[in-house]
C-alpha cells in the first residue's frame, strides 16, 4: 500500500486522483451487479459512521440527514459514534467496509487535516473514500477574553506585532480545525501566537473566559452563547461571508484578505460503492438540504447548507486538503 503521509511532492497526484473519483463515483463491480444492487437500495439499515463523540455539531447534523434520508426511503440511518485519533479509527472502518452504500462516512475538517498531520496511516482518504455529498459549512468564532485590550482584527494584529511570543491560543486538541484555523490566521498576518492545546473546547474556553490564554479560534455551536452573554468578545467569524447567527460580525477576511477558514460536514463512501448509488444519496441529501426546516434547524447551529454534486463536495475535500497542508507544514503541528 502506498505512504499515506501527503507531501509537496505528492499533493498533486493526490488531488488529481480524488477529483477523478469523484467524478466518476469509482464504479469498480460489474456493471449489472452494481446496476441490481442499486435498483434495491437501500433494503437493510445503514450505518453512518462518525468519528466524533456524540453532540457536537457534526454528529447533530449527521443524525438531522439520517432522520431525513430514513423517512425518505423507508429504512433506517443510524449514526454509529466511534471517536478516537482525530477520526481516524472511523475513517479505516469505513475504508474497509463493503463498498455497497450500508457503510457511509461522516467526513469532517478532519479528514482533510490528517493526511498531512499524520506521517502514515492504512488509508488514503483521498483515494479510498468517494465523495457522497456535501451537507453544512459553518464558520469558527475569532474570540478573546473581554479584558483583552483589543477590540477589532486589526487592533489584534497590531498588539500581536507589539508583544510576539507573548499571546496564547487556545485550541480544543492539536491539529483540530480550531488550531488550524489560528495557524492559518498566523501564517497569513505574520504574527506569532503561543499555541496551548486543550482536551477539547470545553476546557479551552473555561480557560478564556478566565484570561488563562488571551485567543481561541472556536467553532461557532461551542461557543455562540457564551459571546451573546457577553463572556467572550467575538472580533470576528472565519467565513467568507458573514454569519446570520452574529450578523454584525465582521469576517476575518474583511481584514485580512482572502483567509477563510470553515468546519464542514459531508458524507463519503468505500472506493468501489456503485455510482447509481453515490447519485441517489446525494439528490436525495440535496433535497433533505432544501427544505426549510432544514434550513432552519443548521441556522440554528450557525451553519449553512452545503448543496452540491459528489464533484463538486470532491473539490472542496482537495482544496481543503491542500490548504491544511500548507498551514501543518508553516506551524509544523504534530498529532496530540
Amino acid at each position: 500500500m502506498e505512504s499515506r503521509g501527503a507531501t509537496g511532492a505528492t499533493m498533486g497526484p493526490a488531488r488529481r486522483r480524488f477529483l477523478r473519483l469523484a467524478a466518476s463515483g469509482v464504479a469498480m463491480l460489474p456493471t449489472m451487479f452494481r446496476l441490481a444492487r442499486a435498483q434495491s437500495y437501500p433494503n437493510r439499515p445503514v450505518r453512518i459512521i462518525a468519528g466524533f463523540a456524540a453532540g457536537g455539531i457534526n454528529d447533530v447534523v449527521a443524525r438531522l440527514i439520517g432522520q431525513s434520508l430514513s423517512e425518505r426511503l423507508g429504512q433506517p440511518f443510524v449514526v454509529e459514534n466511534r471517536a478516537g485519533a482525530s477520526g481516524n479509527i472511523a475513517t479505516e472502518a469505513v475504508v474497509n467496509a463493503p463498498p455497497d452504500g450500508y457503510t457511509l462516512l461522516l467526513v469532517g475538517s478532519s479528514n482533510t487535516i490528517n493526511p498531512t498531520l499524520y506521517e502514515k496511516l492504512n488509508f488514503n482518504f483521498a483515494h479510498d473514500i468517494v465523495p457522497v455529498a456535501g451537507i453544512m459549512r459553518a464558520p469558527l468564532v475569532m474570540e478573546v477574553n473581554p479584558a483583552f485590550p483589543a477590540k477589532t482584527v486589526p487592533e489584534f494584529i497590531a498588539h500581536a506585532r507589539a508583544n510576539p511570543g507573548k499571546i496564547n491560543m487556545a485550541s480544543g486538541g492539536s491539529g483540530t480545525s480550531v488550531h488550524m484555523s489560528g495557524e492559518l490566521f498566523s501564517m497569513m498576518t505574520g504574527i506569532r501566537l503561543v499555541h496551548v492545546p486543550y482536551r477539547g473546547e470545553g476546557p479551552a474556553l473555561s480557560d478564556l473566559m478566565s484570561g488563562q490564554v488571551q485567543v481561541m479560534f472556536s467553532n461557532m455551536p461551542a461557543s455562540l452563547e457564551l459571546v451573546r452573554a457577553g463572556k467572550l468578545r467575538a472580533l470576528a467569524v472565519t467565513t467568507a461571508a458573514r454569519s446570520d447567527a452574529l450578523p454584525d460580525l465582521p469576517t476575518v477576511g474583511e481584514f485580512v484578505p482572502s483567509y477563510e477558514a470553515t468546519g464542514i460536514g459531508g458524507l463519503g463512501a468505500p472506493r468501489g460503492t456503485p455510482v447509481q448509488i453515490v447519485d441517489m444519496l446525494n439528490d436525495q441529501i440535496n433535497t433533505a438540504l432544501s427544505d426549510p426546516k432544514m434550513k432552519k434547524r443548521l441556522a440554528d447551529l450557525g451553519a449553512t447548507a452545503l448543496v452540491g454534486s459528489p464533484p463538486d463536495f470532491g473539490k472542496l475535500l482537495a482544496d481543503e486538503i491542500e490548504k491544511w497542508a500548507r498551514v501543518i507544514k508553516f506551524s509544523g503541528a504534530k498529532p496530540d
